[in-house]
């Protein structure tokens, strides 16, 4: 049983440990704090490729949507100032797939910088959308936004309006 009086992490690596437990997959899970989310990452040493698999599921989407779950049911009731966001890594899906953002935010920012017309990244996650507005946040002359609904929807990246 996850405590509210453990620190937030310690209640996210429990969360995703007892869900394990309740998947039958023999496995721990370590943490790291990183500036804006908490990492827990599933061991994978002593699982099988199926089991990796299947937690990751295709192009990640059980490993996303088993992220959404822990960030919603573990800050369910919890005063907005003590909410935590979490990120659920497991076999090095995330930090391989950081990769393919940040090229695919290359692409978008040479596009959009030497034609000026608006750039859509289709195919993204939720998870990965928010992400790549991030990495949008270094460059001053453009600015992102979504539109469209899922499971359509689409991230737009184009030159920032100057007054």
């Amino acid at each position: 049983m996850v405590s509210p009086t453990q620190s937030p992490m310690q209640r996210g690596q429990q969360w995703i440990e007892q869900l394990l437990k309740l998947l039958r997959i023999e496995s721990s899970v370590t943490t790291q704090e990183q500036e804006d989310s908490f990492w827990l990452t599933i061991d994978e040493k002593n699982l099988t490729p199926e089991q990796i698999e299947i937690l990751t599921g295709p192009d990640g989407e059980v490993l996303d949507a088993i992220q959404y779950l822990a960030n919603t049911t573990l800050n369910i009731a919890q005063p907005t100032e003590v909410q935590a966001s979490y990120t659920i890594e497991l076999n090095q899906y995330r930090v391989r797939r950081e990769e393919v953002l940040r090229e695919m935010v290359a692409k978008a920012v040479q596009s959009v910088q030497e034609s000026g017309e608006a750039y859509e990244m289709k195919g993204l996650s939720s998870a990965e959308r928010r992400q790549v507005h991030n990495l949008l946040k270094d460059y001053e002359d453009l600015e992102s936004f979504s539109r469209g609904q899922e499971p359509d929807r689409r991230l737009v990246v184009h030159r920032r309006e100057t007054v």
